[in-house]
């Protein structure tokens, strides 16, 4: 695999299905436009193909079915009628035909929900103040952004990186009469219902459709908080009632078919509000007042991927997608359980995979689903097994996908470690790339890996793990460096690099480190306390100092004290930068000027003091890119990136 290549990463969306008609949005990067083509298909349930295209895009997503299978709502980007590059709320019949736009918002609108009326619609959508984001002031100009009126900030949480700010721009509640709309000869005039005063999110409708449920901040946002509740707006208008109190975070409600209300969640009871596994919780909505949910799922060992979707109740049992060593899995969890156990949750597709979405009608379960060679194929589950419906991958691994050996090795201290090893083609010895995931508490896994990839095809042995610190292996094992990063993680981190050593076909004389983010920090951090290790370093939109991390980072003013502490003193000696002094080695500083996650100065500060020490450092800055650069970012720098990353390691590993 090439970088070039990454337009051969095609992935299918969260599934959407109704009787026969299966849905997904497939996309892929599109070097020609500079930006993610998506468009939604229809997937065979009895396999054969890539399905057939249901819209064209080029950048069309979420597909949701109607309750009664007549209608499909989806979101689509720059028809060149609404505002220019923001999705907006588009419905076509079922049957097929043209799709009819129905909201022209100035920031776009988010996923759109079916009521069971298969009439309605809900959905947010991000509201401006006047005078900001394109619209008119008190006077009646559009300002350009630059010539905005000033920010009035009082409180911590006011941006968020990939979004921007926040607090003049709320997420606001939005109920559509959609069909009734598709009659009409103007677009509806839409009036939010919840207010301006905090942001709402993830939708569901009431079983009576009277109700629309959605998070809160808790206490309605009066001060800063992670704490999330549920209430229940009326589908008309009118005062919000308080549903559930939670105690932390709360995501994604679904009713199942007896009304009981199913959330995702993350208790901060016990103190910590970092490395908290998320897991299933179930409340019996009740007249008269708040109730209390109940968690079903162990909180040690059950750590839902809320990222691939709500929870899907059927027959008795809740669906749910849990980390698991690396793999996404999908699992069943009894709508009785109490504190269920991972071990004591059915499985219904595990192995090396990774389960991104899931969806089921009736007897019929169907999932997305990444493996080493596939970046998500669409799967139906059943009594024969899992069955693949489409190929979406084959041009992918037409490039030449290498092959992933797992490892597993012991730190100093005995403590198991696990990962992998992605080989080049050759005898060897191959020079080595011991790359590092960010998070911390995050996984890397078992889904087909560009970066690795991409390295092995130019000729280097990749190294991958998940040391302590990383989520999937027990929530104990996340929490295992708070107020210790640069501790045990580092033991892992190497202890894993030298079993991966023990080969042969590798040579342990030109070995690099790499990594984004945390992995970026262990970067830092490693190449100043053991730079005899390696040949050289690439550190990738990192944190470097924690003082600064604390006031610049979108995250920074509760992240910081979490994980690290308070004391101004722990503080210096946690951040590499305290270190720049010791690296004695090539050392690559590189970053987005628009990452809110880890801010500029992050690097630019770490740049600056390697310069002063006299060290080879070079700064690697991208226009016009947040956080998720290596991910998400325009695809043209995804492959500059690339070839800056394979041009780094040619001079220093060759």
């Amino acid at each position: 695999m090439r970088p070039a290549d990454i337009e051969a990463l095609v992935v299918p969306g969260h599934p959407a299905l109704r009787g026969d008609l299966l849905l997904t949005a497939v996309t892929h990067p599109d070097l020609g436009s500079n930006s993610n083509h998506g468009s939604i298909r229809r997937v065979e349930l009895g396999g054969g193909g890539d399905g057939t295209p249901w819209t064209h895009g080029p950048h069309d997503a979420a597909p949701a079915i109607s309750p009664d299978g007549r209608w499909v709502a989806f979101l689509r980007t720059g028809d060149g009628e609404g505002p220019d590059g923001k999705p907006q709320v588009h419905v076509m019949a079922a049957a097929g035909g043209e799709a009819k736009r129905l909201t022209k918002l100035q920031l776009g609108a988010a996923a759109p929900v079916w009521a069971p009326d298969s009439r309605r619609l809900a959905f947010t959508a991000r509201v401006p103040e006047a005078g900001r984001y394109g619209t008119e002031d008190a006077d009646g100009e559009t300002p350009e952004p630059t010539a905005e009126a000033p920010r009035r900030i009082t409180r911590f949480d006011y941006r968020i990186d990939d979004v921007g700010f926040l607090r003049d721009r709320p997420k606001r509640l939005f109920v559509l009469d959609a069909v009734g709309a598709l009659d009409a000869a103007e677009l509806p005039e839409l009036e939010p219902v919840s207010p301006d005063s905090y942001d709402v999110g993830d939708p569901v409708w009431t079983p009576d459709g009277e109700r629309v449920v959605v998070t809160v901040p808790q206490d309605w946002d009066r001060v800063e908080t992670d704490y999330n509740d549920l209430v229940a707006f009326p589908a008309g208008g009118g005062e919000p009632e308080l549903l559930v109190v939670c105690h932390g975070h709360a995501e994604q409600p679904v009713f199942g078919p007896d009304g009981t209300l199913f959330f995702y969640g993350s208790s901060y009871e016990d103190g910590h509000r970092e490395a908290c596994n998320t897991g299933l919780y179930a409340a019996t909505i009740e007249a008269g007042g708040p109730v209390k949910a109940r968690r079903l799922t162990d909180i040690e060992t059950v750590d839902i991927e809320s990222g691939s979707g709500h929870a899907v109740p059927m027959d008795g049992e809740v669906l749910v997608a849990v980390r698991n060593r690396g793999a996404v899995e999908l699992r069943a969890v009894p709508a009785a359980a109490d504190a269920a156990a991972l071990s004591d949750l059915r499985v219904l597709h595990d192995g090396h995979v990774v389960v991104r979405g899931f969806a089921a009608d009736g007897a019929t379960v169907v999932a997305v689903v990444a493996t080493p060679e596939t970046a998500g194929e669409v799967v139906v589950l059943d009594a024969i097994g899992p069955r693949v419906l489409t190929d979406y991958s084959k041009a992918l691994r037409d490039k030449g996908l290498r092959t992933v050996e797992e490892l597993t090795t012991t730190a100093p201290d005995g403590y198991p470690v696990h990962g992998w090893l992605v080989l080049p083609e050759g005898e060897g010895p191959h020079p080595v790339l011991r790359v590092v995931h960010g998070g911390p508490f995050a996984q890397q896994d078992w889904a087909v890996f560009d970066e690795a990839q991409v390295y092995a095809a130019a000729g280097y042995a990749v190294v991958l793990g998940n040391p302590r610190g990383s989520a999937g292996y027990g929530q104990s094992h996340g929490r295992a460096i708070t107020f210790g990063f640069g501790t045990v993680d580092v033991d892992d981190v190497l202890a894993l690099l030298d079993k991966a050593l023990e080969r042969r076909d590798l040579d342990s004389s030109r070995v690099g480190i790499m990594g984004g983010s945390y992995g970026g920090f262990m970067t830092s951090w490693v190449a100043s306390h053991h730079p005899e290790r390696f040949k050289a370093a690439w550190s990738e939109r990192a944190v470097n100092a924690w003082d600064s991390m604390l006031g610049s980072s979108d995250i920074g003013y509760f992240f910081v004290d979490a994980y690290i502490g308070t004391d101004p003193e722990v503080l210096r000696d946690r951040s590499p930068l305290t270190y720049a002094a010791d690296i004695s080695i090539p050392f690559a500083v590189v970053h987005s000027e628009q990452d809110w996650r880890c801010p500029l100065e992050q690097a630019q500060r770490m740049f600056v003091a390697l310069r002063r020490a006299g060290a080879d450092a070079e700064f690697l800055l991208f226009p016009g890119e947040g956080h998720e650069l290596s991910r998400s970012g325009r695809p043209r720098h995804r492959v500059q990136r690339f070839d800056a990353v394979l041009d780094w390691w040619s001079r220093h590993l060759a």
